[in-house]
C-alpha cells in the first residue's frame, strides 16, 4: 500500500527525515511514534503529497507520488492533528459541504452521512459544530475523512486531547475500519493506544527509523518478561510479603521453576502465577535513552 525508499526531507540545513525506508501493508494499522520533532508529521505529509521529499521515492498503491499524487489522493482520507470546523455550520451542513467537494451525488452523500453519524454515535447532526464538545468535533472530522470511503487513512494524532471514553471509542472504531479492509497509518503520543491497536509499530528518532516491527517482535527483542509467583505458607520464609502472602518476582523462568518446585515439595498453597510483558511505553523510553547514549559515545 505504501512504500518509502531512502526518503530524506531537509529544511535548509536541518534534516527532518533521513534516509527513511518504510512499508505499510494492505489492510494493516501501522503506528508511527517518536518524540516531538522526530519527523512523524513530515513523513505523513510527504506520503500524502502535501510536501515533496528532498530525495528518495514514495509509492502509494503502486503509484509514484512524484508523478501521480492527484490520482492517488482520491483514495486517501487525511485527518490532521489540528482540524478546525466551520463553527456557523451544522454537522449535516458541514458534511454535505465536503461531500460536494468530493463530488458525491446528493442521495449517496445523505446516505453516507447517515451511516457515518450512526456508526460514530454522533446524534447532534443539527447542532452547530461550534457548539460541540472536543470529542464530538473530532468525530465530525473523522466522518469528514471517511465521506468518500477512502482505501487508505492517514491519521495524525486522532485521539489528541480527548477524554478516555471518547479515545476508547475511536480506537475501537478504527479497529472496525481495519475489519472493513481499510489500511491505516497513524501517528500518536498515546503509546497505550498504539500498543493495543497497531499491527506494527515504527519508531522514529531525529528523523531516522529506529525500529519497525510487530508489537510481539518488539517486546521479544527489546522488552523483558516479568514473572510473579504468589503463594501462602504458614511459616517464616525469606520472600517478600504482601497481604498475607509471599511474593516472588523475577525475569528468569528457571527461577520460577525452582520456586514452584519448592512450593510443591512443601505443600504450600499457590495463589497466583502471572507473566507480564514490557509495555510499549517502557520499551520506547529505554530505546530512546540507549540511542541517546550511543550518540553521545560516538560524538
Amino acid at each position: 500500500m505504501i512504500e518509502l525508499k531512502n526518503v530524506t526531507k531537509s529544511y535548509h540545513q536541518a534534516l527532518a527525515v533521513k534516509d527513511l525506508n518504510l512499508t505499510v501493508e494492505d489492510g494493516e494499522i501501522m503506528g508511527l511514534i517518536g518524540h516531538n520533532g522526530a519527523g512523524k508529521s513530515t513523513t505523513l505529509k510527504m506520503i500524502l503529497g502535501l510536501i515533496e521529499p528532498t530525495s528518495g521515492q514514495i509509492e502509494v498503491m503502486g503509484r509514484d507520488m512524484a508523478k501521480e499524487s492527484v490520482y492517488v489522493k482520491q483514495f486517501v482520507g487525511y485527518l490532521p492533528e489540528e482540524s478546525p470546523l466551520y463553527a456557523n455550520m451544522t454537522v449535516t451542513e458541514y458534511l454535505m459541504f465536503f461531500s460536494e467537494i468530493y463530488k458525491l451525488p446528493k442521495r449517496k452523500a445523505v446516505a453516507r452521512i447517515d451511516d457515518l453519524l450512526g456508526s460514530l454515535k454522533l446524534p447532534e447532526r443539527d447542532r452547530l459544530t461550534g457548539e460541540l464538545s472536543k470529542g464530538m468535533k473530532r468525530k465530525v472530522t473523522i466522518a469528514r475523512t471517511l465521506l468518500h470511503n477512502p482505501t487508505l487513512l492517514i491519521l495524525d494524532e486522532p485521539n489528541s486531547g480527548l477524554d478516555p471514553l471518547t479515545s476508547f471509542f475511536i480506537i475501537n472504531y478504527l479497529k472496525s475500519l481495519r475489519e472493513q479492509g481499510k489500511t491505516i497509518l497513524l501517528s500518536a503520543h498515546n503509546l497505550f493506544h498504539v500498543e493495543h491497536i497497531c499491527d506494527r509499530v515504527a519508531i522514529l528518532k531525529d528523523g531516522e527509523l529506529v525500529v519497525c516491527d510487530s508489537m510481539k517482535a518488539i517486546q521479544k527483542s527489546l522488552g523483558r518478561r516479568d514473572y510473579q509467583v504468589v503463594f501462602y505458607a504458614d511459616e517464616k520464609l525469606d520472600y517478600e510479603r504482601e497481604d498475607g502472602n509471599y511474593v516472588f518476582r523475577t525475569t528468569d523462568i528457571s527461577q520460577v521453576a525452582s520456586v514452584l518446585e519448592r512450593i510443591s515439595e512443601n505443600e504450600w498453597a499457590l495463589v497466583n502465577l502471572s507473566v507480564r510483558e514490557s509495555a510499549l511505553e517502557e520499551i520506547y523510553v529505554k530505546l530512546m535513552m540507549e540511542t541517546e547514549q550511543q550518540k553521545e559515545a560516538t560524538s
